[in-house]
């Protein structure tokens, strides 16, 4: 049975929601509407700093993400000859994609785009299943911010004393803290656009060029926009990212259902909500003293205990700032946890909560996901180490010699996608009596040396004598020997033959 309980009506008189005081962002969205106009001013919010198993969470994480976003570039991977010996790079000039020990040609873009669904697919079961973790834990624009107002309140102080020195006149305590603020931010910013160009060149060559003055023009566009954009968005623009430029919140409703896991405030626990003094009695009221401690520690500014709501990231922030109430007032803690609706709805009809992890949506999610992830698998596994194309002579089609026979040119391209240097022989087939020759080499025999990573083009002709000539075309295919056996390359002979 599923209970729909108004947690507006349940707050009082005056249709106040329950609570009392609503969040900046409400308070926010009142005013914007009632002047009538589309775009709302933005109101700064100051997170409280809490503590606990979410919050240590988020600094591990926080931790981790940046360390592998700023050292990866950094990485050295032994590859022979000349190649590069960055582990990760993205090298535009070479044409090549490069991770340790994989590299992807242009043509094989397909394994990146494989890797996007995986990608997809894995935020979609994962939003169905835990909610918004991706928005809360991972997310760039998350990861910066919560670094950014970290350095805020090394300069500023906590929630309070960064609300007074906001509203304080300018004096020169005040000017040195935004100052220093605002030059460590600039410092973070060119941070990130100086690591993310190091991901498209060799890193250590790019960092002489770019303080050097002959790094391309390229690498210092995109350094300035993401410093900038870094900058601005973690800096000045923050919950407003998440709420009126990333398409994921909407996006992410059509994930959601009843048995979702997301961060609630259990409202069959906490309500009727009130003011508590120390010895009172808790019969006849719910657990939640209206204290707000929920509302001020949440980075987006509004109030958990309204329900779910497209500007929350499921961070877990509240979690820890109503735990710490519920210690001090002695209460169990978990009044705001993940927790499910229907779990929550559930228990106010006093009956057991089941989880339903195992649902239609997250089976659908979970096949899409291993279905893709195979493919891609499959396609790494069986990747061709070499791959030959012949592009037949298109003027002259064929020659026809002075004892009768027809001879074609072809041009071979041979790609070698190993760190190794293959010989090759080539073969020719299709065509009776055919011969194969190359300039510079004894008619009968094509070999060649492919360098690693390149791809090696090789003149060859074939001749077929005037008894060879039974149609006006003859299929046929060049061959070579690979690591994982013989490539086959297909192509036609011309023979000029008039058609029976």
């Amino acid at each position: 049975m599923t209970v729909v309980i108004d947690k507006r009506a349940a707050g009082g008189a005056g249709g106040q929601p329950a609570g009392g005081p609503v969040s900046a962002a409400e308070r926010a969205r009142a005013k914007g509407d009632a002047k009538g106009s589309l775009y709302k001013p933005r109101q700064p919010i100051y997170p409280k700093l809490v503590h606990g198993q979410w919050r240590r969470l988020k600094w591990a994480l926080m931790i981790l993400t940046l360390t592998v976003y700023y050292v990866t570039p950094w990485i050295r991977w032994e590859r022979p000859g000349a190649l590069p010996d960055q582990a990760v790079l993205v090298d535009f000039f070479g044409r090549r994609f490069y991770f340790f020990g994989i590299q992807l040609w242009p043509q094989e873009v397909y394994f990146i785009t494989g890797l996007l669904v995986i990608a997809a697919l894995s935020l979609f079961l994962v939003t169905a299943l835990f909610g918004r973790l991706w928005c809360g834990y991972a997310c760039p624009q998350t990861v910066w911010t919560d670094l950014y107002i970290y350095v805020e309140r090394l300069f500023e102080g906590d929630r309070n004393a960064r609300m007074r020195l906001a509203a304080a006149p300018w004096s020169f305590d005040k000017l040195w803290r935004k100052g220093g603020k605002h030059l460590v931010w600039l410092g973070v910013a060119f941070g990130t656009g100086g690591a993310w160009i190091f991901y498209f060149r060799d890193a250590p060559t790019l960092l002489v060029e770019f303080w050097t003055g002959r790094a391309p023009i390229q690498s210092y566009i995109s350094c300035g926009l993401l410093t900038a954009t870094t900058y601005i968005f973690a800096g000045h623009m923050r919950e407003q990212v998440c709420t009126y430029m990333c398409p994921w919140p909407r996006i992410q409703g059509a994930m959601l259902d009843e048995h979702s896991l997301q961060v609630t405030y259990r409202y069959d626990r906490g309500e009727p909500r009130g003011a508590h003094k120390k010895g009172a009695d808790w019969t006849g009221r719910g657990d939640c003293i209206d204290c707000n401690a929920c509302v001020v520690a949440c980075p987006m500014g509004i109030d958990i205990r309204n329900g779910p709501q497209l500007e929350c990231i499921n961070c877990g922030l509240c979690i820890d700032a109503c735990d710490e109430i519920m210690d001090k007032v002695g209460r169990p803690r978990a009044l705001i946890a993940y927790d499910s609706d229907s779990a929550v709805a559930a228990r106010s009809c006093k009956t057991a909560p089941t989880y339903r992890f195992v649902r239609p949506r997250t089976i659908y999610y979970t096949v899409a996901l291993t279905l893709v992830s195979g493919i891609v698998l499959w396609g790494l596994v069986n990747r061709a180490p070499m791959t030959l194309h012949a592009l037949r002579d298109r003027n002259p089609t064929f020659v026809r010699l002075h004892d009768g026979s027809v001879r074609n040119g072809y041009t071979l391209k041979i790609a070698n996608r190993t760190f190794e240097p293959r010989p090759v022989a080539v073969s020719f087939a299709g065509v009776p009596g055919a011969r194969l020759s190359s300039p510079g080499e004894p008619e009968g025999v094509v070999r060649t040396v492919v360098p690693p990573n390149e791809v090696r083009a090789v003149r060859v002709f074939v001749s077929a004598p005037a008894e060879s000539l039974t149609a006006k075309s003859l299929p046929a295919a060049f061959t070579i020997g690979g690591p994982k056996g013989d490539v086959k390359a297909a192509t036609t002979f011309l023979t000029g033959a008039e058609a029976p």
